[in-house]
């Protein structure tokens, strides 16, 4: 069953998939009506899950699921990841690749590859300050506070020297 994501309990245990571009205007409005009807139809073992889906700061999809009223089985999880794949086939798009990290740099998503991170910090591309969108959050109550949080106060921290 459809819920508004923001009538989601901030409980509620959300996947997050980053996109390799940001979506478009038009993307958006054609996708709509396929988000809300997936929420609408998500079941587990026969019985409705409370879902929704939104897309936020234009690159990440974020399928959100209130487990009090029903927890996702095995074969919804699988059934949310075809889905995704759908729009990934259907948009030209991939949200399904986990290589790049996003940033917010300049106010922009920007997509590093895991493997320059290091060559980034050592340049002073990345600070222990930037932005950093970190996609392994599971619970909808730490977007707010933590989607993006500064790259220092998330696993990344280990990149940074020790502020003292």
């Amino acid at each position: 069953m459809y819920v508004p994501f923001d009538q989601l309990p901030a409980s509620a245990r959300i996947w997050i998939y980053q996109a390799n571009r940001p979506f478009t205007a038009t993307e958006l409005e054609n996708l709509q009506p396929a988000l809300s009807r997936f929420a609408d139809e998500w079941t587990s073992h026969g019985r409705a899950l409370a879902a929704s889906v939104a897309v936020l700061h234009q690159q990440f999809l974020v399928v959100g699921l209130d487990e009090a009223v029903a927890d996702a089985s095995g074969c919804s999880i699988d059934a949310s990841v075809r889905f995704v794949q759908g729009i990934e086939q259907q948009l030209g798009i991939q949200l399904l690749e986990k290589s790049r990290m996003a940033f917010l740099l300049d106010g922009t998503v920007t997509l590093l590859d895991r493997t320059a991170l290091k060559g980034a910090v050592a340049a002073g591309q990345l600070a222990a300050e930037t932005p950093y969108f970190d996609a392994t959050i599971a619970q909808k109550g730490q977007l707010a506070a933590a989607f993006p949080a500064p790259a220092s106060q998330t696993w990344l921290g280990r990149y940074f020297p020790s502020a003292g």
